[in-house]
This record gives C-alpha cells, sequence and structure tokens, in this order.
C-alpha cells in the first residue's frame, strides 16, 4: 500500500470520529501488534487512569481491549475515555513509525467527541483537564437515554425545509410531553432527531402535513445519548460541565492544526473560547454537512480518518461522491433508464446544492485513508 499520502499532509484534513453503538474497532488488533502495542496500551492506561479519578471506581481499559468488551449504555462515560484514546495512539503511531506529525495537517475536524480528540491533539485542550468533567456527565448522559429515541429524517426529493422541521420541533415540545430537538444536520436531505418518550413518534405522525409526502423517518436501533441537544438541560449539565471547565487549566491556545468546529461548521477556536466552544458542542447540533462543504472547498486532497471503525464522516462522503458522480455524468436523458431517472428525482436536492457550492464537485476526487486499517496494512516489526 502506497504512503504517498503520508508525504500530503499540508494538504490533508484529519476526521476524528465520535461515539457509536461498537466503539473498539480494530484497537485490540493495534494493542496486540508487536511494534505498535506499547503506545497504544500507554494511551489506554493513562485514559483508565483519569476515568478511574473522575467516575470513582477502578477503569481498566487495556483488560476491556484485551477482552474485546464492547460498549454499552452502561458504559458510556468510560468509553468518551476509551476512544480519545485509541484517537490519541493512532496519531502517535503515525509520527513515531512513519515520521508523518499530525500537526502539519491542513485543518482538524471531529464528529460529536471527535471535536474534543481534535482539541487534545492540537494543543488547546490537556487529556487530564479536558477528560474528568466529561467523563464525570458521562453517566448522567446515558441515564438521559433511557426515554430518549434517535431517527434519521430524510427527504426522497427535495432539500428538507429545516425551519419547517425546527418548528414543528418547537410544536409538540411546548405541548409539554418531552423535548424533541435536531442532533444533526448530515445533509441538506438528512438529519438526525433526538426525541424524549413520545415525540419522535408524534413528529413523525405530523410530518407529512409539514413537510409533504416525500420525507421519511427512520427510527434507529439502540439507545443514544442525547448529545447536541436541549434534552441536556434537564440535568443542568451544560453549566455544570461549563463551569467545571472554567476552573481547568489550558484551553487558551488557537488550536494547530486548527479545528474546524461541528458547532459552528467554522474554524471557529481562537486562543481563549474553547470553554464557551465545548458548552455549546454540549447543546447544540453538530453541523456535519457544512464541515463537509468546507473541507471541500479547502482544497484539500486527502481526509484522514482516525479512531476506531471510523463510519459516519467516511458513510458521508461516499454518499455525496456517489451522488455528485451520478449527477455529472454528462449522459444524455435518452441514455437512461426508469431506474436511473427515478435515482436522480431522489436527489433532486443535490442540483441547487451544486450551483452554490461548487466544491462539491471534488467529492469523487478526494482520497479518503482509514488510519488504523493503514496502519495494520503496513510491514512494521
Amino acid at each position: 500500500m502506497t504512503q504517498a499520502w503520508t508525504q500530503r499532509l499540508p494538504a490533508t484534513v484529519l476526521a476524528f470520529r465520535g461515539y457509536n453503538l461498537t466503539n473498539l474497532g480494530k484497537t485490540p488488533e493495534l494493542l496486540a501488534h508487536a511494534a505498535y502495542g506499547p503506545i497504544v496500551e500507554r494511551h489506554l492506561r493513562l485514559a483508565g487512569a483519569i476515568c478511574s479519578e473522575a467516575l470513582h471506581r477502578h477503569v481498566d481499559l487495556v483488560a476491556r481491549v484485551q477482552e474485546k468488551r464492547e460498549s454499552t449504555l452502561e458504559t458510556f462515560a468510560e468509553d468518551i475515555a476509551l476512544i480519545i484514546a485509541a484517537e490519541m495512539a493512532q496519531l502517535e503511531l503515525l509520527d513515531q513509525f512513519f515520521g508523518a506529525d499530525y500537526r502539519h495537517a491542513k485543518f482538524s475536524m471531529g464528529y460529536s467527541l471527535g471535536e474534543i480528540t481534535a482539541l487534545i491533539a492540537g494543543g488547546t485542550l490537556v487529556a487530564d483537564q479536558a477528560l474528568p468533567p466529561l467523563v464525570a456527565i458521562g453517566g448522567e448522559c446515558a441515564e438521559l437515554a433511557a426515554d430518549a429515541s434517535m431517527g434519521i429524517l430524510f427527504s426522497r426529493g427535495p432539500e428538507l425545509d429545516v425551519v419547517a422541521v425546527q418548528r414543528l420541533c418547537i410544536d409538540i415540545n411546548q405541548e409539554g410531553r418531552g423535548i424533541i430537538a435536531v442532533s444533526s444536520y448530515l445533509s441538506p436531505n438528512t438529519l438526525l432527531l433526538i426525541g424524549q418518550r413520545g415525540t419522535l413518534a408524534e413528529f413523525k405522525a405530523r410530518m407529512h402535513t409539514v413537510l409533504g409526502t416525500r420525507v421519511n423517518l427512520r427510527k434507529t436501533e439502540g439507545a443514544w445519548p442525547p448529545l447536541h441537544t436541549p434534552i441536556l438541560w434537564d440535568r443542568d449539565i451544560p453549566s455544570r460541565a461549563g463551569k467545571a471547565m472554567h476552573l481547568m487549566a489550558g484551553g487558551i491556545e488557537v488550536p494547530h492544526p486548527n479545528v474546524l468546529s461541528l458547532v459552528t461548521g467554522k474554524l471557529s477556536y481562537n486562543g481563549f473560547n474553547a470553554r464557551q466552544m465545548i458548552v455549546e458542542w454540549l447543546e447544540r447540533p453538530q453541523r456535519l454537512w457544512d464541515g463537509v462543504c468546507e473541507i471541500l472547498g479547502s482544497g484539500a486532497e486527502v481526509v484522514l480518518h482516525i479512531g476506531p471503525d471510523p463510519n459516519l464522516i467516511p458513510a458521508t462522503f461516499k454518499r455525496l461522491s456517489d451522488n455528485v458522480a451520478a449527477q455529472t455524468a454528462g449522459r444524455s436523458f435518452n441514455s437512461w433508464g426508469k431506474q436511473a431517472v427515478s435515482l436522480i428525482a431522489r436527489r433532486a436536492w443535490l442540483a441547487p446544492v451544486l450551483s452554490t457550492r461548487v466544491g462539491l464537485l471534488r467529492a469523487p476526487y478526494l482520497e479518503h485513508v482509514i488510519l488504523e486499517d493503514w496502519l495494520l496494512a503496513q510491514d512494521v516489526r
């Protein structure tokens, strides 16, 4: 496998994954690797020690990885430490064994928890200062998942009317049965919603009247801590976490490489606003689509996906790449079959977006590297 991309770090964007229902990925293989293992173990032990102190119980992340014990809702707090440790270990392996210093990257971006790792990697946050407040609230976030459901709202055709979606959420919220809100903007035709109790079902029952008949809402499997929504207000989590972060050391340096925040969809971190941005990160939806557009408009050539089994960001780029390639194939309507015409109709949202964001045309040409897979494919002993 070529290492050419390692020579193009100034044209590379680092993409850190966040929490998922499974969070081990290839970390057990990296831990068992004769050469890589000691570095991976050190990161896991450090994160485990921080986690143990914050939770007031012993957490052995090394043993968990060795035994391949996957995540449950009850492990969410320690999953925070596990994911960040795995991501930081991968970056150190890249530097130590291949001389590729990630600090030379164009910029970085992290989905959900990945943004915290990006800030640690960029030197703005220090792990032993930033992790304890987040780990400490992890259990409460998981408890809020007990009566919350996640759904994928998508349109088989035109762009979703985001204002109408937000208005419908507010209409349901003001009835007092629970909160429903957008948790992530994945693309112009796809959003993630998280709702308490029966609010997701109520949204589905009303949505066609408000949004038209070409929208669909599919409930996702598993229980998801309602990060990036005002559901966290139920436990006063953002303000308590914010207070703890205001008392921590660090957070007063511009990250290097800079971090594209999915709170704003822009390179918004400066030398003093990390604490406030993290509070907003807790309660505001993730603007993944804005991040994708920024990457494609930046002239980046490579996206390096960091963390255990990266999924959402690579999948988002793959769907966009496939759609753009099909939309711009240059074939005449006479050569299209009925199925192809149907597919064009399903992505009616794309044509107007392409007219205003021409950088999206680069999607099929962007190189993607899954770092854990790449590391394991190298001949290192």
